[in-house]
């Protein structure tokens, strides 16, 4: 007979001299909202259709890549003229080579990128949460989080009455490390980290919750 598999239970001190590494690259805005938060794991990026979430993924897309070699996965919108104007709006350098993006890309093949050795993708921007549903349930999620603990797995996804819409996505927004609420290119951060808010375009910003609140 198999001997149960047991996990090792671990003392107060195992706890507190266990190291975490952190990405402690951000600058800014940025550094203010969520300071040093540890490597891996989910962050969720939930708003209202058009509302900046694709800005705001774009934004953080090419922040990372500064430091980490960064997949762009462009499932809903597709790389289009659209896109195109995203990426100009936040100023890309196209000398970075760290940054790649694709549309619609199947888990497996995101898989290879992540394990290959030379190379190795350590953020994904999974653009967006509906368009990989099918893929990610059935336990997916969690496995993906388990198997890849240094990776990070960004995934904007849409709301519905202000909850994460499929429930692939009120999984992955549960799991998540980091919280992004945006509307009306807004942002509002929460989290294990110190969180607050932040405009992504501040005029459009000021003008779109001017009138909302007229």
């Amino acid at each position: 007979m198999a001997k149960e598999r047991r996990s090792r239970l671990l003392s107060i001190k195992n706890v507190l001299d266990k190291k975490f590494e952190e990405y402690t690259h951000f600058k800014g805005v940025l550094k203010k909202v969520l300071g040093t938060p540890d490597v891996g794991g989910y962050w969720a990026i939930q708003g209202p259709e058009k509302n900046g979430k694709t800005w705001l993924s774009v934004m953080l897309a090419v922040d990372f890549s500064r430091e980490y070699n960064t997949l762009y996965i462009s499932g809903e919108e597709g790389i289009s003229k659209w896109f195109q104007d995203t990426l100009s709006r936040v100023g890309t350098d196209t000398s970075n080579c760290n940054l790649l993006l694709e549309e619609y890309m199947e888990l497996e093949e995101i898989e290879h990128y992540i394990s290959r050795k030379r190379g190795r993708i350590s953020v994904v921007i999974l653009d967006n949460a509906t368009v990989y549903a099918d893929e990610l349930k059935n336990g997916h999620v969690r496995r993906l989080q388990k198997k890849y603990p240094d990776t990070l797995f960004i995934v904007p996804m849409h709301e519905e009455d202000g909850k994460p819409y499929t429930a692939t996505a009120k999984l992955i927004k549960k799991l998540a490390k980091v919280v992004f609420i945006v509307k009306g290119l807004r942002v509002e951060v929460g989290g294990r980290v110190p969180g607050g808010v932040f405009d992504i375009d501040t005029e459009a910003a000021a003008l779109y919750h001017g009138q909302m609140e007229n």
